[in-house]
């Protein structure tokens, strides 16, 4: 079993019977999440909004699969989405499977438990005259900090975690190569960005460089941002983008690449997916790409029929309905390809 304390013991059957959610969660899964999950913070927040009224004063043995039922069917009633109730659904489930895992429970009540596994995700994608709108709001606002920090994400595709904890000595300037270490990236590997010369320019701009180990610099504080999320809401609504949220940067550059012809393989590298399935939400935006390739064939069907036409050996142009060469009909350019014989 795993506690706060880091040590591992078994406990008596009879100890873990007395066992509540609230204490499991709270002594033992919690800790273990913190040390283990960049978001273990929302799980406590999933705790005390829901499963601590509902699972926290029943032991880990009372809790039943009609119960889990009854309180999933019951944040839908409420009016919840429906990917909002499976979060709550899959950290009891996570939680305790744990609690199996570490002898505290023989089977999990969550296991297999059907999802409502509703699509959710909300994109946004800049069109050329929300751009502009918004560079000019970046470009010339007075927090300059919070800007470069937007422009480095609509120029890299990072995502916003990843552009606070970015530091000077991950950036290699003359190889254009800006290295996420894995504990920053969220598949948790490393990965390299290629910043492009909009993100260059960005470097050019912040003055952290020679003073700060991190790029962006609160100067008021002289630590590095941890959120950025009020100053980006009065630039937003400053640009008239108040339904852009910071993740929508990351969709506008992926959408960049796609609707210049660059492949969903190489936008996937880019951004760090680790699943092509993720990636394959922007394959919608490259109709227009798609359309000008397919309309190849048409060029290649086009010029095939205003070509003169080239008869088999042993057969003469007159075989396919044509007159003979010197006529003056005899030039086949200019007939519609269904007509030939």
């Amino acid at each position: 079993m795993v506690s706060c304390g880091g040590d591992s013991r078994e406990l008596d059957f009879l100890r873990v019977r007395k066992v509540t959610f609230t204490t499991f969660f709270e002594d033992h899964y919690i800790c273990y999440a913190k040390q283990r999950k960049r978001t273990w913070r929302r799980d406590q927040e999933l705790f005390n909004l829901r499963l601590k009224d509902t699972f926290g004063r029943k032991k880990l043995t009372q809790i039943t699969r009609s119960q889990i039922q009854t309180f999933h069917t019951g944040l839908r009633n409420e009016g919840l989405a429906g990917a909002t109730c499976d979060h709550f659904v899959k950290l009891l489930r996570r939680s305790l499977n744990l609690a199996v895992e570490w002898g505290m429970l023989e089977k999990n009540p969550a296991s297999g438990f059907k999802l409502f596994n509703e699509p959710n995700a909300v994109e946004c994608y800049l069109d050329d005259d929300e751009l502009h709108r918004l560079l000019v709001v970046l470009h010339n606002d007075t927090n300059r900090p919070v800007c470069n920090i937007a422009l480095w994400l609509l120029s890299t595709g990072a995502r916003l975690n990843e552009a606070l904890r970015a530091r000077w000595d991950h950036v290699d300037r003359d190889t254009r190569v800006w290295r996420i270490p894995a504990i920053t990236a969220k598949a948790k590997r490393v990965r390299s960005v290629p910043p492009n010369d909009s993100a260059l320019a960005v470097l050019d701009n912040i003055d952290t460089e020679e003073y700060f180990d991190h790029l962006f610099i609160n100067r008021k504080s002289g630590k590095p941002y941890t959120t950025i999320h009020k100053a980006w809401e009065r630039i937003r609504t400053e640009a008239g983008l108040p339904h852009l949220r910071i993740h929508d940067l990351r969709h506008s550059y992926a959408s960049f690449l796609v609707n210049s012809g660059i492949s969903l393989f190489q936008v996937q590298q880019i951004l760090g997916h680790s699943q092509p399935q993720v990636t394959q939400r922007y394959s919608h935006l490259s109709t227009r790409t798609l359309q000008e390739a397919a309309n190849t064939a048409a060029v290649i069907i086009n010029r095939a029929s205003s070509a003169p036409l080239c008869h088999a050996p042993g057969r003469s142009p007159a075989d396919y309905g044509c007159p003979p060469s010197g006529h003056p009909g005899g030039a086949l350019r200019g007939r519609p390809w269904h007509s030939l014989r």
